[in-house]
């Protein structure tokens, strides 16, 4: 089944950018999403688009379709409590903080006792990224799915 919009696509991915390995769901349950969603970033849905199960191709994302570019005021003093990933916090760490718009990563730039500096940008902000995918499978999403905006099972969302 090609991938268009309302399909259920399970895929494997390595990330790369240049040479560097970013990440890989290579050894666990492939990765879910609901294609024409906006679930996974522009550039590598985009690919995406009519492909077939079993398919396997390389694709470079400009930052623009990926994490956007840096933002050079993105600094912002948070609580302490708010940072979720570790107990202690130091420069170069990555922590998750709940925003407006859903859990968000950011890297902490300085902290205190009860509150960090924080860069806003997107760890991968301001970089092109190298995805080499294998699609595992595709089927029609449900009506449920649908309506949620989001792929269910394996690899996908559970509520």
């Amino acid at each position: 089944m090609a991938i268009s919009k309302n399909t259920v696509v399970q895929f494997h991915y390595t990330l790369r950018e240049g040479d560097e390995l970013i990440e890989t769901s290579a050894g666990s349950d492939p990765l879910a999403y609901l294609h024409g969603h906006g679930n996974i970033i522009p550039g590598l849905e985009k690919s995406m688009e009519g492909r077939d199960t079993g398919d396997q191709f390389d694709v470079t994302v400009a930052c623009a379709d990926a994490y956007g570019e840096r933002k050079d005021d993105a600094a912002q003093q948070v609580p302490i409590k708010h940072l979720q990933g570790a107990k202690r916090w130091k420069p170069g760490m990555v922590a998750m903080i709940k925003t407006d718009q859903g859990m968000r990563q950011v890297t902490i730039i300085k902290a205190g006792l009860k509150h960090a500096t924080v860069d806003t940008n997107h760890p991968l902000a301001g970089k092109e990224l190298t995805f080499s995918v294998e699609i595992i499978d595709t089927r029609e999403a449900s009506e449920d799915e649908v309506a949620h905006g989001h792929a269910h099972g394996v690899g996908g969302h559970h509520h």
